[in-house]
């Protein structure tokens, strides 16, 4: 998509946009045309607990995440098939410059509460995420906008100290400007060339003026612009959406009523689909991947897909737990047999990583993580002694019970232990919600695993969120200054060949920190009741459940 000179039509983004966001498809998962699929009734679906209240610029996770997607209605929105960024709210994102950008809305597009969404709902959202004081783990993404820096201030003392952080000198970012109800503009920092594409993300929808009389009590109710609307949401239980019967866009949904069940061991998630109990499982166990068991179980209702989503672990901050520098990280990857455990547990659905970057992705390049993220016992053995030794005891590597990963990880830490003749430890902690809180607030010790779904279909949102400095899922605190100023240049290069090959060069620089160790690649493995048709993954992982009906 880059380029000196872009418009954006209603049509959709530019023939190089869609080369830049080109993102690998396909699979076998493809079923009736969903505009003639039968509409009305209710499904149940796989849902885990959210860590935080449903508000769009604070959620960077899958469980409030995929409830999110379906009620979000932003500028864009990202084809199924392909993830191709398409037009949703804007009417055009023009730009001359890579860095002035203007943004025009669709009129009388409505938010849940029959409000129009207007030009403000966006800038207001956008200045209220970036502003620190607000804490939005959302906030990151607006960084290229002039005047994020403004808007941020830093804790004399940390966190827990006596004295507070002083007022940041702005409270709304000057790259904003309102021109009038179905108007407004975007000024970047530097250039920022595949900036339309990154505002298809949930952070970047737009709120409605309910929302800021009361932003903490919004989230458990939140109102928003998309096919389906919250009604409730019973904690720990299920979230029940139902049809937004005055939704604007084009992806109206099928079925009347979606219920996200929260289920705290995916095992159970999939045997109530077994039973009809549930209509869409989006994880099927390890154990019935075995042998490829899930298809005898749940026959002509399952798929299977690449995805853009990579599997890695991370290892605590060092202030947190200083016993995981880059060097002992690196023995750790070379211990793990990752080939040996896709085959046991995965049945082969998985493919080993050999970078950071998902190869559904454009500007993809194998084998950056070279012998690092190699099976060699002996290697591993050697750099461990190099290193030091381990100091710290025990190896842990902690995951989240609510899901299926107890197999994987206690396969992983089975294969260190035996390579390196250092204990290690898997560690379940009870749901998703309290383990990534204990990240978030830097509890977590040792190792642990993490996952990343893509937000938009770009190398670049493998790399920037994840690693750079302060990045909101930047959750090892990965630092290098060299690793950002790469970014910064990728970001900047007018041409989609050029800017990729920069930010292959900045994925080369976490190889050589081993800032998280990668495990694979991912491949979704879905299954559904013998109720439902039109079941479809996107290229993100997640079930297209606006377009699932009853048969």
């Amino acid at each position: 998509m880059r380029g000196t000179t872009r418009t954006v039509a209603v049509a959709g983004i530019s023939a190089a946009a869609l080369l830049l966001a080109g993102c690998g498809g396909g699979g076998d998962d493809e079923t009736t045309d969903t505009s003639a699929a039968k509409t009305g009734g209710s499904i149940s679906v796989r849902g885990c607990n959210p860590e935080n209240p449903l508000v769009a610029g604070n959620t960077s996770e899958t469980c409030g995440g995929n409830v999110l997607d379906v009620i979000t209605a932003k500028l864009i929105k990202y084809n199924v098939e392909t993830a191709a960024p398409e037009m949703d709210i804007a009417e055009s994102i023009d730009t001359t410059d890579n860095q002035n950008f203007t943004v025009k809305l669709k009129k009388d597009y409505k938010f849940h509460d029959g409000t129009v969404v207007k030009a403000k709902n966006f800038v207001d959202a956008w200045n209220y995420t970036a502003y620190g004081p607000n804490a939005q783990l959302g906030s990151y993404f607006f960084e290229p906008i002039e005047g994020y820096a403004d808007l941020q201030s830093e804790d004399p003392d940390g966190e827990e100290g006596p004295q507070k952080a002083p007022e940041p000198k702005a409270k709304t970012l000057s790259g904003l400007k309102v021109v009038d109800d179905n108007t407004f503009t975007i000024k970047t920092t530097g250039k920022v060339s595949n900036l339309p594409v990154r505002l298809g993300y949930s952070a970047f929808a737009p709120q409605p003026d309910a929302f800021f009389a009361d932003p903490k009590a919004f989230g458990d109710k939140p109102i928003a612009a998309g096919p389906y609307k919250l009604d409730s949401w019973t904690k720990n239980a299920e979230i029940k959406l139902s049809k937004f019967a005055d939704y604007s866009g084009s992806d109206k949904g099928n079925v009347d009523n979606i219920t996200f069940k929260i289920y705290q061991d995916s095992g159970a998630a999939y045997a109530d689909v077994q039973a009809n109990q549930l209509d869409v499982t989006d994880e099927v166990p390890a154990s019935a991947q075995i042998d490829d068991k899930y298809k005898q179980d749940l026959p002509d209702r399952n798929l299977q897909k690449p995805v853009g989503v990579i599997q890695t672990i991370t290892t605590a901050p060092a202030a947190v737990d200083p016993n995981y520098g880059p060097e002992i990280r690196k023995a750790i990857s070379m211990a793990i047999d990752r080939e040996g455990i896709i085959k046991a547990i995965f049945n082969g659905t998985r493919e080993p990583a050999t970078g950071w970057v998902s190869p559904v992705v454009d500007g993809y390049k194998a084998d950056v993580c070279g012998e690092f993220c190699k099976f060699d016992p002996a290697k591993a053995k050697a750099q461990l002694a190099a290193a030091g030794g381990f100091k710290g005891g025990k190896i842990t590597l902690s995951y989240n019970a609510d899901a299926s990963h107890k197999e994987w990880t206690e396969a992983t830490c089975n294969s260190i232990k035996n390579a390196l003749g250092v204990d290690c430890v898997a560690t379940g902690v009870v749901d998703f919600s309290t383990f990534r809180t204990q990240i978030h607030d830097r509890k977590m010790k040792g190792m642990f695993r993490t996952g990343w779904q893509m937000d938009y279909p770009s190398i670049e949102n493998f790399l920037a969120p994840l690693y750079g400095k302060g990045a909101s899922s930047n959750d090892g605190d990965y630092n290098n200054p060299a690793f950002d100023a790469k970014l910064a240049e990728a970001a900047a290069a007018t041409d989609g060949a050029t800017s990729n090959k920069l930010y292959q060069e900045a994925e080369a620089i976490l190889a050589k920190d081993m800032a998280t160790i990668p495990l694979w690649y991912s491949t979704t493995t879905m299954g559904w009741s013998d109720k439902v048709t039109n079941v479809k993954v996107t290229p993100f992982g997640v079930p297209h459940y606006a377009g699932i009906s009853l048969k």
